[in-house]
């Protein structure tokens, strides 16, 4: 399947909710493999369809051997179709992040410490499971590009965001 190209922030697309997959068929397994070599590509941690033009509540996410993350726990392999994201607690971690839409941009963001989420995988086979750190980080992010918000609008504090070059010295000491 082809690398895809990636909408930046100020794409209308990115701005809005994404469609409910309604079908789990080769159209929604070809969709994933476009997301997946496109992800891999550009060394994401994740991606979401809307980033690649597509409006199905979709995302992937995966962090092994990623140059981009050398210092962080891995993440499983996951295809997550109409997720649903519950915190529990109301304790946040706040942590750099970047995006494949926002490139050469990073902010602190506040993101709920522990959740459950819940969705389905390619083939519609229930998925649920209970994460924290890095993980629940990685899956809120992707999710917010399915309800139309990117993490520029999370950052609480603009003076923690900025380019990545001009960010470094503070951004080596701390997680994505």
């Amino acid at each position: 399947m082809p690398v895809r190209q990636v909408l930046k922030m100020g794409e209308p697309l990115l701005r809005q909710v994404a469609a409910p997959v309604t079908r789990f068929d080769a159209q929604l397994a070809a969709l994933v493999a476009d997301l997946d070599d496109t992800m891999r590509e550009l060394n994401g941690a994740g991606i979401a369809a809307p980033q690649i033009g597509v409006s199905a509540r979709v995302v992937i996410f995966e962090l092994k051997d990623n140059p981009r993350y050398p210092h962080l726990a891995p993440v499983p392999y996951t295809v997550l179709v109409n997720p649903l994201v519950t915190p529990l607690g109301a304790e946040e971690d706040e942590g750099w992040e970047g995006c494949l839409s926002v490139p050469g941009l990073r902010g602190l963001v506040p993101r709920f410490r522990r959740l459950r989420y819940q969705g389905f995988d390619v083939q519609g086979a229930p998925i649920d499971r209970t994460v924290e750190g890095f993980h629940a980080r990685v899956v809120q992010h992707e999710v917010d590009h399915l309800d139309g918000i990117l993490f520029p609008q999370r950052v609480r504090d603009l003076r923690n965001f900025g380019f990545e070059d001009a960010l470094a010295a503070q951004l080596t000491p701390m997680p994505d």
